[in-house]
């Protein structure tokens, strides 16, 4: 009788174990997670209707496919190419909002493929391997992704154009593998041509009175 109770008693401590160990390991990953993609987690929760669970299944998924993936240098060339087309698309903001969102959209697509990135034909495939690695840049990217399809107006295409550019700067930033890397220059604070980065004030968001 003994023995019944001495080994009744391990199986249930084993079992409680085995609960709380669990227990543990999804909220230390519901923790990584929201730590990994910050206000991205926060939007997956949303986009589930509050369900934590389905959410973090969800950019589980997105680690499990994208995470090893191995982003590609640009060339000096490559760089300073894509920082003249962000240029001109910026110009092209003032005579034509709705134009430049698409050429910024469709540019983000191309740069996010040469580094890498599934080809940006398939938006929601390259957007979650975009969300694995720069999680903190791509909101800009989404919503611009969304002016660029819809009816948005004025306002909220320069706000989409102006937070997509950390996602570009993040992409065309020079790496450090590259032999020509100076330490006197940040992408943030420089483009291509030593100018500061582009922002669009309201009074060109007009795109009338300039």
């Amino acid at each position: 009788m003994l023995t019944i109770v001495i080994i009744a008693v391990i199986v249930i401590a084993a079992v409680v174990l085995f609960l709380v160990g669990r227990g543990r390991i999804r909220a230390g990953g519901g923790r990584g997670l929201k730590h990994r993609f910050g206000s991205e987690y926060d939007r997956a929760v949303a986009d589930h209707d509050g369900d934590t669970k389905a959410a973090e299944q969800e950019l589980g998924e997105r680690v499990k496919q994208h995470g090893s993936l191995d982003e590609q240098p640009l060339s000096p060339e490559a760089r300073a190419q894509y920082r003249a087309q962000w240029a001109d698309v910026q110009e092209q903001f003032v005579e034509s909002p709705q134009k430049a969102v698409t050429e910024a959209d469709a540019l983000l697509a191309g740069l996010a493929r040469d580094r890498g990135f599934p080809d940006g034909e398939r938006f929601e495939e390259q957007f979650a391997a975009l969300s694995v690695h720069h999680s903190a840049h791509v909101h800009g990217y989404r919503s611009m992704h969304t002016a660029a399809r819809g009816q948005s107006g004025t306002e909220e295409m320069r706000e989409a154009m102006v937070e997509a550019r950390s996602l570009f700067e993040a992409l065309v930033a020079e790496q450090p593998a590259d032999p020509n890397q100076g330490s006197s220059q940040t992408p943030q604070s420089r483009d291509g041509n030593g100018h500061a980065p582009w922002a669009l004030n309201r009074r060109h968001a007009k795109g009338s009175n300039t």
